[in-house]
């Protein structure tokens, strides 16, 4: 059974810093690109950050550039979303996800695993 267990969310002032972890099971994690998502109520899900199977190429979307890193360590079947210079309009629900293939994606339905999301909320 494949499981992704998000961790790290939490309520931070702006400009501050999460450390979002997602560790997986069930899979052989070298195997797949990952990303992190995130949701807000009424929005549609978007892509905030991608990574392939090697951590050598990674996507971020544009309004997260030089805030946000995405890393994995293979050995430990995990991948890190480190938040940097928080911003209100960066509250959603962090969602990390696994892709069918070993490849950087950032086509939603090319992701296969998901895991429940933990909150993170920025205030101003």
């Amino acid at each position: 059974q494949v499981r992704l267990v998000e961790s790290g969310g939490g309520l931070v002032q702006a400009g501050g810093s999460l450390r979002l972890s997602c560790a997986t099971s069930g899979l052989t994690f070298s195997r797949y690109g990952m990303a992190w998502f995130r949701q807000t109520s009424g929005q549609e899900r978007e892509i905030v950050a991608a990574i392939s199977w090697s951590g050598t190429r990674t996507y971020y979307l544009d309004p997260v550039k030089g805030r946000f890193t995405i890393s994995r360590d293979n050995a430990e079947n995990t991948v890190y979303l480190q938040m940097n210079s928080l911003k209100p309009e960066d509250t959603a629900v962090y969602v990390c996800a696994a892709g069918y293939r070993a490849i950087l994606t950032t086509i939603i339905s090319e992701y296969g695993y998901w895991g429940q999301g933990t909150q993170v909320t920025v205030s101003s």
